[in-house]
């Protein structure tokens, strides 16, 4: 495999790009993202066998159950970043080691339904409280430790709808490659 065809496999849809202006517009269309991911995710995974929710989507990359696990893991750290940015002046957030935690039991082995239903629950959340953040919310930041950089709430937002694109493709483009849709 080229290094090109396993960077399509890595970024299916590209890397985020961040747009210069972040508009109302922009965070409109990354909120609908994040509203309908679960759904979205859930529909493309819930008939998927053991056997295939246990194979990597690209390859030494995670399973799709790990994509799963992952990506409830993840957001559910997105939702606590919010709060963080919006009850603390500028916090430096804590960072995680995925790779670690996508080798842990319950990111490995627990059934999808579990992370489904808690990115069911977490979406509506993180969605309801984002719709009522006003222009100045939006406005305010953390810092993620891993580069020092300081992330606004517009910006974070962007950021995971592109993550769930991101990695719903991950699982799309290996389900059409296998023929399983």
């Amino acid at each position: 495999m080229t290094n090109t065809e396993l960077d399509h496999l890595r970024y299916p849809i590209g890397k985020f790009e961040m747009p210069e202006e972040i508009t109302d517009l922009y965070i409109k269309e990354w909120t609908n993202i994040l509203e309908q991911f679960p759904t979205k995710l859930e529909k493309l995974v819930i008939g998927l066998s053991e056997e295939q929710l246990d194979t990597p989507y690209r390859p030494d990359g995670w399973t799709v159950r790990q994509v799963v696990h992952h990506v409830a893991d993840s957001h559910h750290h997105s939702y606590t970043r919010i709060k963080w940015a919006l009850t603390e002046d500028n916090p430096m957030i804590k960072a995680y080691f995925e790779a670690r935690w996508a080798e842990l039991t319950d990111t490995k082995l627990a059934p999808i339904r579990i992370s489904l239903d808690h990115l069911k629950a977490l979406h509506v959340k993180l969605v309801y409280l984002i719709k009522g953040l006003s222009e100045e919310e939006l406005k305010r930041t953390y810092v993620h430790p891993e580069d020092d950089m300081e992330v606004d709430l517009k910006e974070h937002i962007g950021k995971y709808a592109w993550h769930s694109e991101h990695h719903f493709h991950h699982i799309k483009n290996l389900l059409e490659r296998k023929g399983w849709l």
